[in-house]
C-alpha cells in the first residue's frame, strides 16, 4: 500500500533528491573542482574541492550557517531576486590569474578570503560588504558598501578605501538596480578589467521614482518597520543610469572617474555625459583591459545595440546593433575572444544561435542553426576553436551539451542520458562534470573526459544517493504528454495521476487541478527530477486529484513565435491553452469536466484569477497566490517588454487587467499574498479585495504578514499547503 505524504514532507525543503553538490567551478589551472555541497536535508552549504588528479575531496570550508535573522535587509532582498533558499555559502569568487589559488566568500555580512593553503580568514573592515568581486590578480577585492564602492588592499592590514562618495538618498554605486536584478538577470554592478587596474560601475540615481512604502505587521515588538522602496512603475520614470572607469588608487587617493557617453551623443570627453535616457544597461564586459563592450537596450525592448568604449578616453562607437520583433531577449551569449573575433547570441531567425563575427564586427558564420534554441554558452575555447554549449537541439523538456567549432561544422553532443544536464567545462577543455536528473532519476553528479567527435567519457560519479528513488519515496513518477493548441501548435504537458489510477484511462473521471504559471520565460514541463517532486501535486494526486501542468503558448524555450503570442495583451491564448489541456484530458476520461480547480503563484496567480473570470463554467475553485490584478502596478523592464506602456497601450492593459472582470466570479477563490513582497506588492490583492467588495462576491483571504514574494518560513509553508488542500478537498 502506498505510503501518503505528510503535509511536513510537502512543505520541506530542500527536496528528497534534489540535493548534491552545485555551482562548480573549476580552478585556472584546471587541476580541482571547486564546489558547493550542504549535509543531507540541510540547506547550509559549504565550499569543498574535489582533486582530479588522486580523487580526493575536503572541505575548505567551516564557517557554520547564516540564519535568515543574521541576513541585512540588502542581502534578504538580493536572495528574493536571485530566488536563493540556501544558507551558508551560496556563492564564492575564484580569481582567474591569483598564484597560488585565491578564494573569496561571503557569510552573515563578512567577507573570508583564502589564499593557497591557508584557512579562510574574516577580511576587517568588511561587514556589511555586498557584490565583493576579486581582482583578476586575487590582490585586491572591491564591493559595494553603503551605497559606495570600496576596494581592499589583500596583502596588507590597511582599511578598505571609498572610490565613490555619494551620500545622497536614491544615489548608489556600484550596485545594480532592481530591474536589472528582477528583470534582466545582471546581479553586477561593476566589473574589473582583465589587467585588474581599472573597474567599470555604473552609477544609478533613482530620485525621480516615488518612493513605495511597505509596513512590517506582523512585528510583536516595536510599532512595525518600515520598508521604502522605489519602484519603477509600467509608463513611468526608471533609474537614471550612468556608467564610469575609474583607475587604481594613486598614494591612497582615488583616481577621477572617467564617464562614458552611453547615449551615443557625441560628447566633447571634457563634458561629463548625461545619463541614460530612456534605455537600459544591460550588459556590461571587457573586452580587453582597454576596452570596454556595453550592450544597450532602447526603452521599448526592440533595439540592442554593442558599443566599444576606449578606457583611456572613454571614445565610443557601435560596433553591432540589433532589431528585434516583437522584442529582444536578454541573453549571456556574447563572448570576446583575444584575436579580435565575437561569439555573439541572436534570435534573429526566431531562435537563439550562435554566430561568429570578426573584430570590425562583420558576421563570418552562423554556427547553430534549426528550430532549437541555444540557452548557455558553458565554455569558450579558443586554443582548440570550439564552443561548449546547452541547448533544446534534441527536445525542448531535456538540455544537453554539445560543443561546435568556430571554424563551422555540425554539433556533436556530449552528454548521453535522457533528461536536464547543467554542466561545466574546464578552462583546459578537457574535463565536465554533469549535474543531471530526469523524471525517473533523483540528482546524479558525474566526472566526464572529453573526447574529441565522441560522447562524454565517464571517468567517476562524484554524488549518488541510491537510497532515493520512487519507490523509496513512494511517488509516482508523473507521465509527459503532447496535445494540440486551437491553432495545431505542439503543447506539452506533465500529468499527475490520482494514486487510485495506474494507466491514463481506467477508472476515471477524476476531479482535476491545473497547476498554471502561464507566463513568459518560464518552463515548467521537463523531464527533470524537479518536476518528480512537486509535493503539492503528488500530495494532491494521492488525496484523488489528477493533477495537470501545461506549458500554454507564451512559455519560454519555444522560440519567438511561441512567446509572441503575447505581444500586447496577456490571459487570453494562455487561457485558452489552459482550456485545451482541460479538454485533452476530459476527452480521456481521466478529467471530470464539472469539477476543474486552478492554482498558481506570481504570474500563475494572475492566470488562476483569469481562469476563474473568464471561464467561469470550466472552472471552479481557484488558489492565486501573489497574482498581479492590474499591470500598470508592475515594474517597467518586464511589463513594457510584452505590453508596452500603458500610454502606447490602453487597450492591452485595460484587456488584461482582473479587475474589470470580477463580477464573474461565479466559483471559488483563495486569495493568498505576503504583505511585504516587494516584487508583486500587496497592492495588487488589495486592489481585487475593494472590487470583490464592491460586486458583493464571497472569497476566501490568508494573508501572510511576514512573507515575501517567495514564502520561507516554514510554518508558513506547512500552514500554506494544508490550506491548499482543504480548499479544493472542500469545494472540489
Amino acid at each position: 500500500m502506498t505510503r501518503l505524504l505528510t503535509i511536513e514532507e510537502v512543505a520541506h525543503f530542500p527536496r528528497p533528491g534534489t540535493e548534491g553538490p552545485r555551482r562548480f567551478e573549476f580552478t585556472p589551472d584546471s587541476a580541482r573542482l571547486l564546489y558547493l555541497a550542504s549535509a543531507p536535508g540541510s540547506l547550509v552549504q559549504q565550499l569543498w574541492s574535489y582533486s582530479l588528479a588522486s580523487g580526493d575531496r575536503h572541505q575548505l570550508s567551516d564557517m557554520g550557517g547564516s540564519s535568515p535573522a543574521q541576513l541585512s535587509r540588502e542581502e534578504e532582498l538580493l536572495r528574493e531576486r536571485t530566488r536563493t533558499r540556501e544558507l551558508g555559502i551560496t556563492d564564492f569568487q575564484v580569481a582567474p590569474k591569483a598564484s597560488p589559488l585565491a578564494i573569496l566568500v561571503s557569510l552573515g555580512g563578512w567577507l573570508y578570503f583564502k589564499q593557497g593553503d591557508q584557512a579562510f580568514r574574516r577580511l576587517e573592515g568588511t561587514q556589511g560588504a555586498l557584490n565583493a568581486r576579486l581582482s583578476p590578480d586575487g590582490q585586491r577585492v572591491a564591493f559595494v558598501r553603503q551605497n559606495n564602492l570600496y576596494l581592499l588592499e589583500l596583502a596588507g592590514p590597511g582599511d578598505p578605501l571609498a572610490l565613490t562618495a555619494d551620500t545622497g538618498e536614491g544615489l548608489t554605486n556600484g550596485l545594480a538596480e532592481y530591474i536589472a536584478q528582477e528583470e534582466m538577470h545582471r546581479l553586477d554592478g561593476f566589473w574589473w578589467s582583465p589587467d585588474s587596474r581599472r573597474i567599470a560601475f555604473e552609477r544609478v540615481d533613482s530620485r525621480e521614482i516615488p518612493v513605495f512604502t511597505i509596513l512590517h505587521q506582523g512585528q510583536s515588538a516595536g510599532r512595525g518597520e518600515l520598508e521604502q522602496h522605489r519602484y519603477p512603475f509600467a509608463g513611468e520614470a526608471n533609474d537614471k543610469v550612468e556608467l564610469g572607469i575609474i583607475g587604481l588608487p594613486v598614494n591612497g587617493t582615488p583616481s577621477p572617474v572617467r564617464w562614458l557617453d552611453l547615449n551615443l551623443s557625441g560628447e566633447a570627453a571634457s563634458t561629463r555625459p548625461a545619463p541614460l535616457a530612456d534605455g537600459y544597461l544591460a550588459r556590461v564586459a571587457w573586452r580587453s583591459a582597454d576596452s570596454l563592450a556595453v550592450q544597450l537596450e532602447t526603452r521599448d525592448q526592440r533595439n540592442l545595440r554593442l558599443a566599444l568604449y576606449d578606457a583611456g578616453d572613454s571614445r565610443s562607437q557601435v560596433l553591432l546593433e540589433e532589431q528585434g520583433d516583437p522584442w529582444l531577449n536578454l541573453h549571456d551569449l556574447t563572448h570576446f575572444l583575444k584575436n579580435g573575433e565575437i561569439l555573439l547570441g541572436s534570435e534573429r531567425t526566431g531562435y537563439r544561435h550562435l554566430y561568429l563575427y570578426d573584430a570590425q564586427g562583420r558576421e563570418v558564420r552562423q554556427l547553430t542553426a534549426g528550430d532549437w534554441l541555444v540557452t548557455e554558452v558553458n565554455r569558450l575555447d579558443e586554443q582548440n576553436r570550439t564552443v561548449y554549449f546547452t541547448a533544446t537541439k534534441d527536445s525542448p523538456l531535456e538540455r544537453h551539451l554539445y560543443v561546435v567549432s568556430l571554424d563551422g561544422g555540425e554539433p556533436i553532443r556530449l552528454t548521453i542520458e535522457p533528461g536536464w544536464h547543467t554542466a561545466e567545462v574546464s578552462p583546459d577543455g578537457q574535463w565536465v562534470v554533469d549535474r543531471w536528473s530526469n523524471l525517473e532519476t533523483p540528482v546524479r553528479v558525474t566526472l566526464g573526459r572529453i573526447a574529441p567527435g565522441q560522447p562524454l567519457q565517464l571517468v567517476t560519479t562524484l554524488y549518488d544517493d541510491p537510497a532515493i528513488s520512487l519507490s523509496s519515496l513512494d511517488l509516482r513518477q508523473p507521465v509527459l504528454v503532447q496535445f494540440p493548441a486551437e491553432d495545431g501548435t505542439i503543447l506539452h504537458g506533465a500529468i499527475y495521476h490520482p494514486y487510485q489510477n495506474d494507466s491514463e484511462t481506467s477508472q476515471g473521471p477524476f476531479p482535476l487541478i491545473m497547476s498554471v504559471y502561464g507566463g513568459p520565460g518560464a518552463q515548467r514541463v521537463q523531464n527533470t527530477w524537479d518536476v518528480t517532486v512537486d509535493m503539492r501535486a503528488q500530495y494532491l494526486a494521492q488525496q484523488g486529484f489528477v493533477v495537470f501542468r501545461v506549458d500554454n503558448r507564451g512559455s519560454a524555450n519555444r522560440g519567438l513565435a511561441f512567446e509572441g503570442v503575447l505581444a500586447g495583451r496577456f490571459g487570453e491564448p494562455e487561457l485558452r491553452d489552459q482550456l485545451a489541456g482541460v479538454e485533452f484530458l476530459t476527452a480521456k476520461g481521466l478529467a471530470d469536466p464539472d469539477r476543474v480547480g486552478i492554482y498558481g503563484w506570481s504570474y500563475g496567480g494572475y492566470m488562476t484569477c483569469i481562469a476563474l473570470l473568464k471561464a467561469p463554467e470550466v472552472f471552479k475553485v481557484g488558489v492565486a497566490g501573489a497574482p498581479v490584478t492590474f499591470f500598470e502596478g508592475y515594474d517597467t523592464h518586464y511589463t513594457e517588454r510584452y505590453l508596452r506602456t500603458p500610454q502606447d497601450n490602453p487597450d492591452g492593459y485595460r484587456a488584461t487587467s482582473v479587475l474589470p472582470l470580477v463580477g464573474n466570479l461565479q466559483g471559488n477563490l483563495l486569495l493568498i499574498h505576503g504583505l511585504v513582497d516587494e516584487n508583486v506588492h500587496f497592492r495588487h490583492s488589495a486592489a481585487l479585495i475593494e472590487r470583490l467588495t464592491e460586486e458583493q462576491k464571497k472569497f476566501d483571504l490568508m494573508i501572510l504578514p511576514e512573507e515575501r514574494h517567495m514564502p520561507r518560513q516554514a510554518a508558513t509553508l506547512g500552514y500554506l499547503e494544508k490550506r491548499v488542500t482543504e480548499y479544493f478537498k472542500e469545494n472540489l
